[in-house]
Parts: structure tokens; sequence; C-alpha cells
């Protein structure tokens, strides 16, 4: 399993002169505003900063590369808070670690985005951002641009995601149950069959108690339903697989 998180760095690749606008949350009164505002401008790469109460939101310009997190600390250092949200989105292409280091890399680009984790066993990205400034869209738009595909998850979705995990689990209790009655089904036929070449008395005492043709039908029983018992557990398990699970059974 891979999953890395990766925090946001300014982006070169951004337009200088970008402008933002953040939600801030806490401002109660002018004092506020005007405290939020020196603190904004006193950010490094600040051009202008301007901070509404009534929509509780401040409008950045930058003079260069734009770094969302660093208004953020100033922000958060004057004592009030960016509004963060989270998202979570089905990736769909990738195969290994450096697979998940590209998506990891283009989510943690997008300005505003704080920080973007990737799993590639679950094939999912969660990343967390700035409310306001950055879309689905931006994230779905720069998983695309790297060749893979980008799909939100709905309420529905991550309860599938769920259920797939309880049914997973499932079929691993009764696939180490079937591995368990096997093993005790296997034993007698393995002592019968294999223990007089470990001890020679022991071919002579089933010769004498159960007989050799009654120790052939019982060794026969025996195969018999470790065979039909995997095979019978082989087959729900790619019954309830999906068709192009690799957890499906091929059963001729």
């Amino acid at each position: 399993m891979a999953s890395v998180a990766l925090r946001q760095t300014p982006n070169p690749s951004a337009p200088a002169g970008a402008r933002f606008s953040l939600p801030v949350e806490g401002m109660t009164c002018a004092s506020c505003v005007g405290r939020v505002e020196r603190a904004l401008k006193a950010a490094p790469g600040v051009r202008t900063a301007s901070v509404n109460l009534a929509t509780e939101r401040a409008d950045i310009t930058f003079a260069g590369v734009p770094d969302p997190q660093a208004v953020v600390h100033a922000i958060e250092h004057a004592g009030y808070a960016v509004r963060e949200e989270t998202t979570e989105l089905a990736i769909e292409g990738m195969t290994c670690a450096s697979c998940v280091g590209r998506v990891e890399k283009a989510l943690a680009r997008i300005p505003g985005v704080i920080e973007a984790s990737v799993n590639l066993a679950t094939e999912r990205a969660r990343t967390r951002y700035l409310a306001g400034v950055v879309a689905i869209a931006d994230l779905e738009a720069a998983v695309q641009q790297t060749g893979y595909t980008a799909r939100r998850l709905s309420g529905e979705t991550v309860g599938s995601g769920d259920r797939e995990a309880e049914r997973r689990e499932q079929e691993g209790r009764a696939l180490r149950r079937s591995l368990l009655i096997a093993a005790v089904l296997t034993l007698p036929i393995f002592v019968v069959e294999m223990g007089s070449h470990l001890i020679p008395g022991v071919h002579q005492w089933v010769m004498m108690t159960i007989g050799e043709q009654t120790s052939w039908y019982l060794q026969f029983a025996l195969a018999t339903l470790v065979l039909f018992g995997g095979t019978s557990t082989c087959a729900a398990t790619a019954r309830s697989a999906p068709p192009a699970s690799p957890r499906a059974c091929h059963l001729s």
C-alpha cells in the first residue's frame, strides 16, 4: 500500500499577480478587519489585501508567485481562521507508487491546496484545500492532466466502499474456515496413507482394524469432501466478486 501526504509549496507555474478570495472566520468588528488586513499586507508576496466584514472574505492580490499557505498562516497568526474543505476522489489507472507520486504532486501544485494524500490500495485521493479558492473541477482537471481519471466520491459511493470492505472481510473469514475444515479432513488421509512410511506398524494396524478396502472408501469420502467444499467456496467468491475482479475464480 502506498499512501503519502504532500503539503503545498509555492507553485512557480502559477501566474504572477493572481488574486484569491479567502473565507475568514472569527471576525466580529471593524478592528478585526483591520488586524486581518495588516496581517495580510505583511505577508510575503502580497501586493494588496481587502477584507469585507459582511461577507467574511479577504481578497488578496499577489505581486509574484502566489503562496496561499503564507496568507493562511498570517490570518491564523492574527487570531482568526480560514475555512477549509476536504474532498475525496476516486482515481482510476494507478498501478504503482510512481503513479501515486504523480497524482499527489499534481494536486499539491494547485494554489489553495493544503494537503494531498493518495492511497494506491483504495485508489482514492484525499485533498484538503482552502474553501472558495479551489473547486472540485480544478482537482479533477489536475489529475486528468497526469493521465489518470478522477471522479468525486458521493456519500453513496463512500458507503459502497465500506460495504465492499465488509464483503471482503466476510470472504476472508469464509476462506479461513474452509482451510481449517480441509486441513481437518485431510489429516486422516495423510495418517492412513503416509503413516506407514514413518511408523511401520501403522499399515498393519489399518489392515487389522478397518481393512484395506474400507480404508480406500474412507479416504475417497474425505478427499471428496475437501474437493467439493473448496469448489463451493470458490464459486461463492466468484459470484460475489465483480466480473473483472482478480478475486473471481475461474471454474471449468
